[in-house]
C-alpha cells in the first residue's frame, strides 16, 4: 500500500510508486493492455507464459508477465475517460509507452455482427476527460503501427474484424442513445445514432478517445481492439461475445510489435513500412525453412 507521497502536486513515493495503480518503474512492461474491467486482466495473462500479479487498488488491477517471451503488462482502467486517463499517466510514469485497449463495443451498423471485432483508427472524442487536455478540435487518431499489428494479429488468428472510426463516450445510457431512467432522453440527444451512422462511425465504447488523445499528446503509442457484445441497429446483446478472441488478438499484436521494433532499432528508421514487413516475413520465412 502506498503510504508517504512526495506532494500533493506529485502523488507517488520516493521511489517512484503510483498513487491509484499502485506500481512502480521495473513492474510493467513498455506494451501495456488496457481492459476496462478488472476481471479481464486475469483472462489476459491467462494466455501468457507466466504471470504475476503486481498490484491491486481500487479499479485498477494490473498482471505483468511474459507473451512468446516479450515482456507485457495489462492493467485495468475501470469505465469511463476520468479513470482511464488516471492509468495512463500512471503507467506512463513508469515506463510504459505502448498502449492497446482490448474492451467490449456496441457496433452502430447492421453488418458488424455481435462477436466480430472492432479496430479502431481513431475516436470521435464525445468524452469530457480529453477536453481538459486539448481543444476539441484536436484529433483522437490511434497510433499507425500499432493499429497495423492489431489488423497482422487478427489476420493471423482467421478473426472476423473491421477496421474505422469509434465514438467514445463518458456516458453508458443517455450518452449512447440508451433510454435513462424512466425513459428519460434529452432533445439534444435525439438522433446520435443515426448522425454517426451517417458519417461513417462504427461503434460506441467509452475510452479509446482519451488513450489516443493522450498517447498522441506525450509522444507515446496507442491502439485499440474491442469485441462487438451488442449491435444497436439488430439490438442483439450477447456479454462477453468476441473477447476471447479479442484478447488473443491484443496479445499477438504486442508479440508482432516487439519484432517490429527490434527491427526498427536495427534499420535506424523510426516507423514501421510496407517494405520492412516484407522483409521482416521474408526473414521469418527463411528462419522456419532453416530449421
Amino acid at each position: 500500500m502506498v503510504k508517504t507521497l512526495k506532494s500533493a502536486s506529485t502523488p507517488e513515493t520516493e521511489e517512484g510508486r503510483q498513487y491509484h495503480l499502485e506500481v512502480k518503474p521495473g513492474d510493467v512492461s513498455r506494451y501495456v493492455l488496457l481492459p476496462g474491467d478488472p476481471g479481464r486482466v486475469e483472462l489476459i495473462a491467462s494466455f501468457w507464459e507466466k504471470n504475476w500479479k503486481v498490484s491491486q487498488h481500487r479499479e485498477y488491477v494490473t498482471y505483468s508477465g511474459y507473451y512468446k517471451n516479450v515482456f507485457i503488462t495489462a492493467t485495468s482502467t475501470g469505465i469511463g475517460g476520468p479513470a482511464t486517463a488516471i492509468a495512463v499517466e500512471e503507467l506512463a510514469r513508469v515506463g510504459a509507452d505502448t498502449f492497446i485497449r482490448v474492451g467490449t463495443t456496441g457496433a452502430l451498423i447492421k453488418n458488424i455482427e455481435v462477436g466480430d471485432l472492432v479496430i479502431s483508427t481513431g475516436a470521435v472524442r464525445l468524452d469530457g476527460t480529453s477536453r481538459h487536455y486539448v481543444i476539441p478540435e484536436y484529433p483522437a487518431v490511434a497510433s499507425i503501427d500499432v493499429t497495423l499489428a492489431l489488423i497482422e494479429a487478427a489476420d493471423s488468428l482467421g478473426v472476423k474484424y473491421h477496421v474505422g472510426l469509434t465514438a467514445s463516450s463518458d456516458s453508458f445510457y443517455v450518452g449512447q442513445e440508451r433510454p435513462g431512467f424512466k425513459g428519460y432522453m434529452p432533445p439534444f440527444q435525439k438522433g446520435l445514432i443515426e448522425f454517426l451512422r451517417s458519417v461513417n462511425v462504427l461503434n460506441f465504447e467509452m475510452e479509446a478517445s482519451v488513450i489516443f488523445t493522450l498517447a498522441n499528446i506525450y509522444g507515446l503509442r496507442a491502439g485499440a481492439v474491442c469485441a462487438a457484445i451488442a449491435n444497436r441497429e439488430t439490438e442483439v446483446f450477447i456479454p462477453n461475445a468476441g473477447v476471447k478472441e479479442a484478447v488473443k488478438v491484443a496479445n499477438e499484436a504486442v508479440k508482432i510489435l516487439s519484432e517490429w521494433d527490434a527491427e526498427l532499432q536495427k534499420s535506424g528508421r523510426k516507423i514501421i513500412t510496407p517494405s520492412l514487413i516484407t522483409e521482416i516475413l521474408g526473414k521469418r520465412r527463411n528462419g522456419f525453412e532453416n530449421q
